[in-house]
């Protein structure tokens, strides 16, 4: 199936598979849009909340953990309809919705108001996009009409160069996005739908899932990665994945393995490797965790990082995911780009 273009064309009506290939391109994209986009010099941040749901929030988790070790501002991700307490008129205040109508992340948007904070709202459109110019806020409008987590090039790099502009982010990222737009590109060209299955690593590692519960474990930056992959499994595959974080797991996840045969074969435990970048303990609690899985699961697959920077390394590895859940849903016989649950949960909100 994963060799027929036409079967996968048939399944994949809305064409996830070829927007996820437009991933380089939107990183290009975004650099475009920030230049013309009319945003503030900040001399005064004491912190950053980035606000969004799903993909938006990805992303914010990914920024977050990219920059961990590079600004002094603390960088918070929030997933409420509210902000901290201690979020005031220093807090930057970037809030992400694709469509520009998550009720959580508009309903964030007004309390960051309330409170005087400096936003920046990123959007398509939507009601987000009418709060920012009803306040004067700057908004940073984003291409519509793709599904939101396959927009994730424009809503991450567009934050990433908004930090930029604004002079709260100092670092140079021009090499490492450089970099980036490289690694992905070449990987599109080994893994879209037209490159055959043996020729094809994300077709090969769907096909080992398919079947089974895929359970993913990142540490470190990656951590955020395998987060990714999980929610890409759940809404483009269709199918229920667990995410772990090492050495989190180390201290309670494990015993579970160790003690539950019966459920624990129906997983295949998708570990993220670098060596370059694991220290010895890393490795060991790795290495560690590999073989216990080994014995006790239905199998395990290791995910090698590829570049040299942090940033390539990171959208390498998640872009690998995005193609990975895309073919696992063309084996399911599903249409990666509908999330109908989904839809009939906002439908059900809307009316209260």
């Amino acid at each position: 199936m994963l060799n027929n273009i036409e079967s996968i064309s048939k399944i994949d009506k809305s064409g996830m598979l070829d927007d996820v290939a437009g991933f380089p391109k939107q990183i290009l994209k975004s650099k475009e849009i920030i230049n013309q986009s009319n945003l503030p010099n900040l001399y005064k941040i004491d912190n950053i909340i980035i606000c969004g749901m799903g993909g938006s929030a990805i992303s914010g988790d990914i920024v977050q953990s990219l920059f961990r070790e590079r600004i002094d501002i603390p960088i918070f991700v929030s997933r409420q309809y509210d902000l901290p307490r201690w979020a005031h008129k220093n807090t930057l205040v970037i809030t992400q919705s694709y469509s520009g109508n998550t009720e959580e992340t508009l309903s964030t948007f007004k309390h960051a108001s309330q409170k005087h904070c400096k936003i920046i709202g990123i959007s398509s459109g939507g009601k987000l996009k009418e709060y920012c110019e009803k306040r004067q806020i700057p908004h940073i409008k984003i291409p519509e009409n793709i599904q939101p987590r396959a927009a994730t090039g424009y809503i991450l790099f567009s934050s990433i160069y908004a930090l930029q502009k604004m002079g709260v982010l100092t670092h140079n990222m021009e090499s490492e996005i450089k970099e980036t737009i490289d690694i992905t590109h070449d990987f599109s060209e080994h893994n879209k739908k037209e490159i055959p299955e043996n020729e094809n690593l994300s077709k090969q590692i769907a096909k080992k899932i398919f079947g089974t519960i895929p359970q993913v474990y990142g540490w470190n930056h990656y951590s955020p990665i395998a987060k990714r992959w999980c929610t890409q499994f759940n809404e483009n595959s269709k199918v229920i994945c667990r995410y772990d974080e090492v050495s989190e797991c180390n201290h309670n996840d494990i015993v579970g393995w160790s003690r539950n045969p019966e459920v624990s074969k129906k997983f295949t435990c998708i570990m993220i490797r670098n060596h370059e970048d694991e220290s010895i303990y890393m490795t060991t609690r790795l290495n560690f965790m590999k073989k216990l899985y080994q014995d006790v699961a239905s199998q395990v697959i290791e995910i090698q990082v590829k570049g040299k920077k942090r940033l390539a390394k990171m959208m390498y590895l998640m872009y690998f995911g995005d193609f990975i859940s895309c073919y696992l849903a063309i084996l399911r016989n599903v249409d990666p780009s509908s999330v109908e649950v989904i839809d009939e949960l906002k439908d059900l909100l809307a009316k209260i």
